[in-house]
């Protein structure tokens, strides 16, 4: 373990030549107290000696290999244009209209982004893309760190040159594309990317809407290779092999070689590494005649995983495995004993295997929880019914995909009968997510922020099943009391210390939900509209750029904002739009979105390089859990074809500007551009906010949507003493007699809206 510890600590090791002085001062004066006073100490000086070299040379190996990693990254100057060429070296990454590759080219690896449509792009695959080369955001550069890489090309389309490479890893990736290949027939569309996700890991063609149902039933495990699969392959090729006579030491060699080529196949990720090493570890326990050690296997997937990459600690992936594994091994077995107690006649195979997965789920489950609820603010409620419910299904569909993956590499072989079955099986998984995912109440709302609150939670859970699985095997005479007593006095004692941390960290706002979910930010720009929103785990989102020439740049600087996901351009009028071209020079932006389109538009999503998102009445944006539904115009006035007619004489452009609801669960906020009430109908139904039309202007159709809307409060973005005479005294009075709050950017400056789960409040 000190070789764990030491390679863990690398990564935060600035200075290993201090550590190394000071431990080798401390393992010598350790050794030679443990010779002058006696057997006792000397034991005890040299294991902890031997216990400090260990994570030395751990840390010296961590720092050797990180500096290897980060060799290997390709570091351009942010903001300069080129091109590369190189192989794809992983699945690619499909979100919000946009795919990302990770790409090992000649000078280093570099990731690749670039606008949706792009076809299919396998590993091992070359591409040839040209950009512009940027630096990651401050959310994306821990991520891509652990994946060697420090630079993103955002480029306009990627190109295939129809090469592949060659060697070892040419020959992984046409196993993999054989595997792929195989999978993909007689299943549909839907059902075959599944197969591949279960299989392979290879998840970038999965529906997002079928993602996030996975992921609130507590499927989403299945959508990650990890130990699962590795213990599957081992079962079915032991008992093929089994069948086929095949002595038990070839076998097992075997099946260690099946695990070793199967891990690179599908991936190579944090947890498939974790789990082939300790698959590798138990066979070669068992070819040795020797009892493998769980513990010691759980070690050296640890020492394995952190020497490829010492960052991997920092992996949800990796975090969320080793939980999993340390829960089974330590909750199964008292599981497994609480649930079939000793009886006369022996439990039904029926009975058994129900109360063994069962066992297996709940310990997975309790291990992992509050690791969910840190990393993702949430945890499902329906993931133990989830997982029982498919139970019957997810090894036969392994085993399928696996047996079609693996006859799919002889292209004679037929594999159709196999797919077709699995496929099927695939579809009722996916039902039952589906099925599970839809109340409301499918995930608990549990954020927790601080990793010490991580611990302390752990600590106390850890107290309450010890005691409750005592309590429950000394009923049923598992138990004795002196052990009774020592658990009892452990677990209180453990309890004690978790509460108190939870304590200590909860007055200290460890507890997420002070955080933020979104924050709104209507900036003081003037007389225009500037609305910025910043979700959570997502990049923010700018809703028009105020007039040119405004305080936008500041008020952005003040707040840090450095790049974002996209720019929304209500309508392109001055006060809306006039700022654009000094926020894209200044600013790293995403995508462009807009109703009715304009030359000025066209051109600034041409020239920097952006996705443009044409939308109208029905689009939705998203940008982690906040929604952007455009309620206004509709297509067919936006239509280039329509164009001459809604831009002639005697209609009002303001009234073609975009409507959109923002939502961040159960806020709702209204966002109305200039488009006026009683010319553009608005039904969002009951919302929180409001943001009035037009600055303020006269709206006849006001009182109407105040009514029907019931907003508590009205936000209205405008410049001091303009000579529009914005607000109008009607407009303002009509807010005041239906009960609105009004804040204005005239009077209050920036007014900042705070969303939580529990509510909203106005910030300071």
């Amino acid at each position: 373990m000190g070789g764990v510890a030491g390679l863990a600590a690398a990564p935060h090791t600035s200075q290993p030549g201090e550590a190394l002085l000071i431990a080798a001062a401390v393992v010598c004066g350790m050794l030679a107290a443990g010779v002058s006073l006696g057997p006792a100490v000397r034991r005890l000086a040299t294991a902890t000696a031997t216990g400090l070299v260990a994570i030395l040379a751990g840390l010296l190996v961590g720092q050797a290999r990180l500096e290897a990693i980060d060799a290997g990254m390709l570091r351009v100057e942010p903001g300069s244009s080129g091109g590369v060429t190189g192989w794809v070296d992983a699945v690619p990454r499909r979100a919000d209209g946009r795919v990302r590759v990770e790409v090992e080219t000649a000078d280093g690896r570099v990731a690749v982004e670039a606008p949706e449509p792009v076809g299919e792009l396998p590993v091992g695959a070359e591409l040839s893309a040209t950009g512009r080369i940027r630096e990651p955001s401050e959310l994306e550069a821990a991520y891509l760190e652990r994946h060697g890489v420090a630079r993103i090309l955002q480029a306009r389309s990627i190109r295939l040159t129809g090469a592949a490479r060659g060697g070892p890893a040419g020959a992984l990736d046409s196993v993999r594309n054989r595997a792929e290949a195989a999978l993909g027939t007689v299943a549909a569309d839907g059902e075959a990317a599944l197969l591949r996700g279960f299989v392979l890991g290879q998840d970038d063609r999965i529906d997002p809407l079928t993602v996030d149902e996975f992921k609130r039933s507590g499927l989403a495990h299945l959508l990650a290779v990890s130990g699962q699969n590795i213990v599957l392959l081992a079962i079915l090729a032991t008992g093929v092999l089994a069948l086929a006579g095949v002595s038990l030491r070839n076998r097992l060699l075997i099946v260690v070689a099946l695990i070793a080529i199967y891990v690179p196949v599908a991936g190579a990720g944090p947890s498939i590494q974790r789990a082939g090493v300790m698959g590798i570890a138990g066979l070669v326990a068992a070819l040795a005649s020797r009892p493998a050690s769980r513990w010691y296997a759980v070690g050296l997937a640890a020492l394995v995983t952190l020497a490829l990459d010492p960052r991997a600690t920092a992996d949800v992936g990796w975090q969320l495995s080793f939980a999993a594994v340390v829960g089974i091994l330590l909750l199964v077995a008292p599981l497994r004993r609480l649930l079939l107690p000793p009886a006369p006649a022996p439990a039904t195979p029926i009975r058994r295997a129900l109360c063994e997965g069962l066992a297996v789920t709940l310990a997975a489950s309790l291990a992992t929880a509050p690791l969910m609820a840190h990393h993702f603010d949430a945890v499902s409620v329906t993931s133990l019914l989830a997982n029982l419910l498919v139970l019957p299904a997810v090894a036969p569909v392994m085993w399928l995909g696996m047996a079609a993956a693996l006859l799919g590499q002889l292209p004679w072989l037929p594999v159709e009968p196999l797919v077709w079955l699995a496929s099927h099986l695939v579809a009722y998984i996916a039902q039952v997510a589906h099925w599970l995912a839809a109340p409301d109440w499918a995930q608990l709302e549990a954020g927790i922020s601080s990793p010490l609150l991580v611990a302390a939670i752990y600590a106390v859970t850890g107290c309450a099943i010890g005691l409750t699985m005592r309590s429950a095997a000394r009923r049923h005479g598992l138990a004795t009391a002196a052990g009774t007593r020592l658990v009892l006095s452990g677990g209180l004692a453990a309890a004690l210390a978790g509460w108190v941390a939870i304590g200590l960290l909860g007055g200290a706002g460890g507890i997420r939900d002070r955080v933020p979910g979104l924050r709104v930010s209507v900036l003081d720009v003037g007389q225009g509209d500037a609305i910025l929103l910043e979700p959570r785990g997502a990049e923010p989102v700018l809703v028009d750029t105020g007039p040119p020439g405004s305080s936008l740049m500041r008020e952005l600087g003040d707040l840090g904002i450095e790049r974002l996901a996209a720019l929304a351009i209500s309508h392109d009028e001055s006060d809306h739009s006039g700022g654009m071209t000094e926020l894209l020079d200044r600013v790293e932006t995403d995508s462009l979105a807009f109703g009715l389109s304009s030359p000025s538009l066209r051109r600034a999503a041409r020239a920097y390089g952006m996705r443009a998102l044409p939308l109208a009445r029905g689009s939705e944006l998203r940008f982690g859990e906040l929604r952007l539904e455009v309620l206004w115009p509709p297509r067919e006035l936006i239509d280039p074809g329509s164009e001459a007619l809604v831009g002639g004489p005697g209609v009002d452009r303001n009234n073609l500007s975009l409507v959109m609801l923002a939502r961040w669960r159960d806020f709702e906020l209204l966002l109305t551009g200039d488009a006026e009430a009683e010319a553009v109908p608005m039904a969002p139904g009951p919302i929180d906010a409001l943001k009035l039309s037009h600055h303020g202007s006269d709206d006849a159709g006001l009182d109407e949507l105040l009514a029907q809307a019931r907003p508590e409060l009205g936000l209205i973005s405008v410049g001091e003493a303009n000579s529009y005479g914005h607000p109008t005294p009607a407009t303002l009075s009509s807010l005041a007699e239906h009960g609105v709050e009004t804040l204005r950017t005239d009077e209050s400056g920036r007014v900042v809206i705070d969303v939580t789960r529990g509510g909203w409040e106005l910030s300071g």
